[in-house]
């Protein structure tokens, strides 16, 4: 082949990326790659490139693994690889295949690995899935079916019990250990959680469904099999992990068994954006990757930044390199004009809000649309008065966050009715449908569900007397229990459909706007063979929903993006604002309580600025508004700048007050090089901050 010049749109670092290992025709099997990819360095681009390099030079596409953290970023590979192998192939070349059977999130490829696999670990491969609230209502059941329900001091919900034994599970700790660090309030109820944890294991297995950390935990234990490995890892001659700073304990030990020598491996990521802390990633799998091979991992660094403006990336670099320990990089850009970024003093959070919408409102004037701008903050509910205030203005805005598609009430009916089709054992989904019905409450549904386990499902619901008020609509779903089996994909779905309807319209008045999202349930179940990979995957990865969920104003052709930080990982705009730039906010007062968890909240503000490609706003209040604060309650807090920014990083901004008015004028910015408000509140209170 001669020159590459598909790989000339490259820069030089990531060529040396795409290109390792790759020497002649053949599959091209090297040695472990660590690829470091600073925030806007095209790490995306990077990854689709080598993928791609791979299979121009020989790799076989179905013996490439690809691992992502979600189904639309594994899509995005996809298109991005099939792109660049038709530019350098040509598009009928030799009928060249670029699509990757082997692409997807960790959950989902642990799913279809299991149901490969399962008879060899003494699983059946029919199982079901639970998503997370049916996760937390089997949880409930057991908790109420031991009796801890009924303690006289109250035992932990079963949202709380969900996440304690989710935590253990995918950081791969003991019990004690994470009750100690993440959950201390639950230590007295260690052995009664450990009691429920080990019934809640046993009524999933009983009934055949896994939970969502399940589909990595029976991975983690199928590759711990050395000959079941052997063979799993033998599928793959490249593997390649997107993101691989959120990996959690347990997907580090999975990869690594994968491939133990760490040959055809490659993991992307910066260990500058590990903000998932919460979610039980660590950051310590991206920093010690190098050290696991002998000899180690080579290291490759992308510091070209394709995003942010130089001063921008510049501050950014000044926080980030006053962290313990990290891979030493320096962003740079080849868009060296632009403003500092502004570090603005504002006496209260009204004061703040006034400031952040006269600046986003001139931004709009200037020629930078609502959509170009955002107003990230730490938590959720530090946007309130901004909401409100944008309300009153009538401002359009997006929120990110709110219910999955899944997770709203009526496609959770449907998803219920056809799990519980598939898997009779399902106890969950069986308890949601027979409610459905008006006059079986939850007493009713559990004496039908005892019925059914101890007699063949279809004859004990036609054995069942229904309540009176229960006698009309009861024909109907065992009707449709009947048919179910065998009506065939997704003839199931339509059927349910059809009996669903007239309780979509006695329970819900906004029926007609729910309707919609089983409407796009119906579509996405077009393009699926068989109802059990259709729920697989709607499960794992679930689009929006149209309804229970604001979603982009649909009568606005413009409007502002409020969200949090970690939700806009992986995101740009033109403008942003980053709210509460203190210390109880960023870093949260509720995660300094170790220096682990202090590095994390200096990383999520490094997230946070390099969001931005011209102008950067920090809001700094001298104080703000506290809820709920134990022995407290509510009230205004004195604050002080945040820990991340100290004196001898403010050069790198342009530092300012906001005065707000209450006359004919909302404001105005004054800027100076010697007033530092943050500098003495912290002589007045001392030990606050740094």
């Amino acid at each position: 082949m001669s020159v590459a010049c598909y790989l000339d749109g490259l820069n030089a670092e990531q060529r040396l990326a795409v290109e390792h290992g790759v020497a002649g025709a053949g599959p091209n099997i090297a040695g472990p790659l660590l690829v470091i990819a600073g925030a806007g360095s095209g790490k995306t681009n990077t990854l689709a490139h080598r993928v791609a390099h791979l299979m121009v030079h020989g790799t076989d596409p179905c013996r490439i693994l690809l691992l992502t953290f979600s189904r639309r970023a594994a899509s995005e590979m996809q298109r991005r690889v099939d792109r660049i192998v038709a530019s350098a192939l040509g598009p009928g070349a030799g009928g060249r295949r670029s699509s990757m059977p082997w692409s997807g999130t960790f959950h989902a490829v642990g799913a279809r690995l299991l149901r490969t696999y399962a008879h060899s670990i003494g699983l059946d491969p029919a199982f079901t899935i639970h998503d997370r609230e049916d996760s937390a209502d089997l949880m409930n059941l057991i908790r109420h079916e031991l009796g801890l329900s009924d303690k006289a001091q109250r035992f932990p919900l079963k949202a709380t019990c969900l996440a304690i034994y989710s935590r253990a599970i995918n950081a791969s700790q003991p019990l004690d250990r994470v009750l100690a660090k993440q959950f201390p309030w639950c230590a007295e109820w260690k052995d009664d959680l450990q009691r429920l944890f080990g019934a809640y294991v046993e009524a999933k297995q009983r009934q055949g469904v896994l939970d969502y950390d399940d589909l990595l935990l029976y991975w983690g234990e199928l590759m711990g099999v050395p000959e079941l490995a052997l063979d799993v890892g033998g599928q793959f001659d490249h593997v390649l992990v997107d993101e691989y700073q959120d990996t959690n304990a347990l997907q580090a030990k999975i990869l690594l068994r994968l491939k133990p020598a760490g040959t055809g491996l490659t993991v992307v990521g910066d260990d500058a954006q590990a903000i998932y802390g919460f979610r039980a990633a660590s950051v310590r799998n991206i920093l010690d990757f190098p050290a696991h091979f002998a000899p180690p991992a080579r290291v490759v660094t992308l510091e070209q930044n394709y995003r942010s403006s130089e001063p921008i990336l510049t501050a950014s670099n000044a926080v980030i390199s006053l962290a313990r320990e990290r891979f030493t990089k320096n962003l740079r850009s080849q868009r060296g004009s632009g403003a500092k970024p502004a570090l603005i003093t504002v006496s209260d959070d009204a004061a703040q809000v006034d400031c952040v919408v006269s600046a986003i409102l001139e931004n709009r004037e200037a020629g930078t649309p609502l959509k170009e701008q955002a107003v990230l903050f730490r938590t959720a509910h530090h946007s309130a008065l901004l909401e409100i205030e944008l309300t009153r203005r009538n401002i359009p805005f997006v929120k990110f966050g709110g219910l999955k598609f899944i997770e709203a009430a009526h496609v959770k009916d449907v998803l219920a009715a056809l799990r519980w089709a598939e898997n009779p054992a399902d106890r969950v989904s069986g308890f949601r449908v027979l409610q459905l019905i008006d006059g079986i409450g939850p007493a009713t549904a559990g004496k039908i569900l005892d019925r059914m386990a101890v007699r063949w499902p279809a004859d004990a619901l036609t054995t069942v007397q229904p309540p009176a008020k229960a006698a009309d609509a009861w024909p109907d779903l065992v009707a449709l229990m009947q048919r179910l089996p065998a009506a065939g994909w997704p003839a199931e779905l339509d059927l349910v459909r059809q009996w669903y309807q007239p309780h979509l319209e006695r329970r819900h008045a906004d029926a007609i706007v729910r309707a919609a999202d089983l409407d796009q349930l119906q579509r996405i179940a077009a393009g699926y063979g068989s109802s059990a990979h259709f729920l697989t995957d709607l499960t794992l990865d679930p689009p929006s929903a149209s309804s229970d969920e604001p979603g982009a104003p649909r009568l606005d052709e413009d409007y502002l993006i409020l969200s949090t930080i970690h939700s806009a990982k992986g995101q740009e705009w033109r403008a942003v604002f980053v709210l509460n730039v203190v210390d109880g906010s960023i870093p949260s007062d509720m995660a300094t309580g170790s220096t682990e968890e202090i590095e994390e909240e200096r990383r999520l503000l490094y997230v946070a600025m390099t969001r931005a490609k011209e102008r950067l706003m920090l809001l700094v209040p001298q104080r703000f508004y506290v809820h709920q604060q134990p022995r407290r309650g509510d009230k205004h807090l004195y604050a002080v700048r945040t820990r991340f920014i100290p004196a001898g990083l403010t050069a790198h901004f342009e530092v300012g007050t906001w005065t707000r008015f209450t006359g004919a004028h909302s404001g105005g910015l004054r800027t100076t090089a010697t007033l530092d408000i943050a500098a003495r509140m912290r002589e007045m209170w001392r030990g606050a901050g740094t």
